[in-house]
């Protein structure tokens, strides 16, 4: 019933075109933000390193408690033990990786994907999506061979770029959550309760709650300037799976053992109850599931290695 549910909200789409909503970004070329050196890659600092390129925040190092408290509302037992995490500075894009500039990388790699797995084939090349929509219907492995194509883009730019398979990548687990918090330790960035109107879920109080994508950048960005970092669609991470976090790393990298076929996702989705859209929250699909459950509404985000 599930799937038929979502299939239908899909399917109208189609037919009828998103809610529109003015999204607050500022696509100033990167020359005009400080991108390629000086403090324009300082943190809170906004840059992009091409015109197709995502818009990147530099976000600073820092120390943070992982996972959530046993007290804290709608937890779930992979949320724990609680511990800390060192993380090195990086830069996030600001919002996740949207139709357009997946588009750019489908068009000049004449990149194929595929459509999630229901009746009618839907992608996010269906009617109805506009180009400021986060990009859904992706698999882990289309996320990463969009960032294949930005690494070799960047470095046709600057040939002499010191790393080979970088700088950008998927964030580990630990980086999407220190940069999901902003420094804050409550259940969501703005507070322990849901709200209304600070994101879209099934229960957010927002226009397109439970009801279809919104375009990004469509509610207050974080206290990172980072924006739907909860809600509207799930990120995928670098991680494998692991069912707590019993061994993980506290250096801020990719724990790269557990279940591999599976990676984890973070930031819950349009159709989610509250409780999936806390900082803490995990979840997780198959690399190549572009609709099994979850990744039906699944898209990511990128980092960017900091020298």
């Amino acid at each position: 019933m599930r799937s038929l549910s979502l299939l239908l909200v899909l399917l109208s789409l189609a037919m009828t075109g998103p809610v529109l909503a003015k999204g607050p970004l500022d696509r100033t070329p990167s020359s005009e933000k400080g991108a390629g050196g000086g403090d324009g890659r300082a943190p809170g600092k906004v840059f992009r390193d091409c015109p197709d390129c995502p818009d990147m925040v530099a976000v600073p190092g820092g120390r943070f408690a992982m996972g959530s408290p046993a007290q804290e509302r709608g937890r779930f037992d992979s949320e724990g033990p609680r511990h800390w995490v060192t993380v090195p500075a990086f830069a996030i894009g600001r919002t996740d990786v949207t139709v357009q500039e997946f588009a750019a990388f489908a068009k000049a790699t004449l990149y194929e994907g595929g459509a999630c797995d229901w009746p009618g084939g839907i992608s996010w090349q269906s009617p109805g999506f506009i180009p400021l929509d986060p990009v859904v219907c992706v698999s882990w492995k289309d996320a990463k061979a969009y960032i294949t194509w930005l690494n070799r883009r960047v470095r046709g730019l600057a040939p002499a770029a010191p790393d080979p398979d970088g700088p950008y990548r998927l964030p580990t687990e630990a980086e999407w959550e220190y940069a999901a918090r902003g420094g804050t330790q409550t259940a969501r960035w703005w507070g322990d309760d849901i709200g209304t109107g600070n994101a879209n879920c099934n229960g957010c109080g927002s226009p397109w709650d439970n009801r279809q994508l919104s375009p990004v950048a469509s509610f207050a960005p974080n206290p990172f300037g980072l924006y739907d970092m909860l809600g509207n669609v799930w990120q995928w991470t670098e991680d494998c799976w692991n069912e707590n976090y019993t061994g993980a790393p506290a250096d801020g990298s990719a724990w790269q053992s557990g279940d591999c076929g599976k990676r984890v996702l973070r930031g819950g989705s349009w159709s989610n109850l509250p409780k999936f859209l806390r900082s803490a929250a995990r979840n997780r699909d198959g690399v190549d599931n572009r609709s099994f459950d979850f990744a039906s509404y699944a898209g990511f985000r990128v980092v960017r290695s900091l020298p």
